[in-house]
């Protein structure tokens, strides 16, 4: 087969890639997905939450951050201003498909008050609004994107690639894990964090210049809506950012969900856990990660293979996720079923095995965690409770980057790597702005 332009990924920077270059009439384009179709994704199978249409934020919770400062790394590319009017003009591509007018995190006196008292107790609130779509309505949005492509792009799912192939410093083919090979004059590769020891081999293979980048490790804690309440109510999702004490690793929160639910995915056999919460859906509980960042130097280069080292030794222990209660951590004991049956936290998760976190983390990671729950008391009183549950283990497996032009073309002529897959961004909303930038060019051409 024969494509003017093959897309690899069917997540937040492939679909924006693929509208893109539709809506500027470029004809003969691919898009090629190895999860399934969005009408075969199911949200109670974990292994649906990572890999299919729609990626994996954009098919569960769904937060856009609109900030050139949170989720990616495109400022090192745009300038300040013409950035945020990119992901400004990609936020309202969404909204026009569906997703919530609210926008959480506007600037109040409240939110100024917030960010003063996390000064005062060690910590930094990174000022973020946010666009909420929710759990039960990010597949209608999605849908739509996939009716917008219809008769304009040929979507085929359930296709994994296998290798990029590369002749004289172009790109050149597609080669497919069925046998199969297309042939190509430009490839947009958007594999996403489920994508990203593919992409690392791919890079290897062909010869790119990557760099290594950190890997969050740390725990996805599930407390009472109540505790967090004046937070949520004022900035939804609050970031925040601390410098542990004993070792001043960078430690923060991410993906706080107001009333929300924690649950499982898997990732090549690797059970970790997440959360997620719905636009209008409640349960009695807020949830939220607090990951710790680790970077590595010589000899030592492979960040995703540390994270799934940790997360394979919790799957060992605990048979998938492990729950335990921080009372019971700090006593140095593990959690029972009897134990978390009198939290008062009930947890949403119920298939998560009760142990001890403490078998899991190295001691640098478990300190760090326990530090930044302290700092958070003293802005959210019962944070620190005993009463709080912790779920291990949470990672998210960041693709060592790629380097590439401000078009997001690597090294190999037409070759262009975009979103989380090739380690730019971090978020759904410069996910999605890298894939306009590199269709934008290839329109150009």
């Amino acid at each position: 087969m024969d494509y003017k332009v093959v897309i690899v990924g069917a997540g937040p920077a492939g679909i924006f890639a693929a509208l893109t270059l539709a809506d500027l009439g470029i004809k003969g384009i691919l898009l090629l997905e190895q999860g399934k179709d969005l009408s075969k994704r199911k949200r109670q199978n974990p292994e649906d939450r990572l890999c299919g249409w729609g990626g994996a934020g954009a098919f569960s919770d769904g937060k856009l951050t609109l900030s050139t400062e949170v989720g990616g790394v495109l400022k090192e590319f745009i300038e300040e201003k013409p950035l945020y009017e990119l992901l400004k003009n990609t936020d309202e591509i969404y909204a026009a498909n569906g997703a919530p007018d609210r926008i959480f995190g506007k600037s109040s006196p409240q939110l100024e008050e917030l960010a003063d008292r996390a000064r005062m107790a060690g910590l930094e609130l990174l000022p973020t609004r946010i666009r909420h779509i929710g759990t039960e309505n990010c597949r209608a949005v999605l849908e739509r994107f996939k009716n917008s492509l219809a008769g304009r792009v040929d979507i085929h799912t359930e296709s994994e690639v296998q290798e990029l192939i590369a002749d004289h410093s172009r790109i050149q083919r597609v080669k497919l894990a069925n046998g199969g090979s297309i042939t190509t004059k430009f490839v947009i590769v958007a594999p996403g964090r489920s994508g990203a020891r593919w992409m690392k081999k791919q890079a290897e293979s062909l010869g790119l210049r990557t760099r290594a980048t950190s890997v969050d490790i740390g725990v996805r804690v599930e407390l009472s809506a109540p505790v967090l309440r004046e937070i949520t109510d004022t900035a939804y999702e609050s970031k925040l950012v601390h410098y542990s004490k004993t070792f001043d690793d960078k430690v923060r929160t991410f993906c706080m969900n107001p009333y929300g639910e924690v649950v499982t995915e898997v990732n090549g056999g690797i059970v970790t856990v997440n959360g997620h919460s719905y636009a209008d859906k409640r349960s009695e509980n807020t949830n939220f990660a607090i990951l710790v960042s680790s970077a590595f130097t010589e000899p030592f280069d492979d960040p995703i293979a540390y994270g799934h080292y940790i997360a394979r030794l919790a799957n060992l222990l605990g048979r998938g996720v492990i729950i335990q209660r921080l009372g019971d951590l700090l006593a140095g004991r593990r959690s029972t079923r009897e134990r978390i049956d009198r939290c008062l936290t009930r947890p949403t998760l119920r298939d998560a095995t009760p142990g001890d976190l403490s078998f899991v983390f190295p001691y640098r990671h478990l300190l760090s965690i326990i530090e930044m729950l302290q700092a958070l008391e003293k802005i959210a009183p019962g944070v620190y409770s005993r009463h709080t549950l912790l779920y291990g283990v949470e990672v998210k497996f960041y693709s060592n980057r790629i380097d590439v032009s401000p078009e997001m073309e690597t090294e190999i002529g037409n070759l262009f790597a975009i979103g989380d897959g090739a380690g730019i961004t971090r978020g759904l909303l410069q996910a999605s702005a890298s894939g306009i930038l590199a269709a934008r060019a290839i329109a150009e051409r």
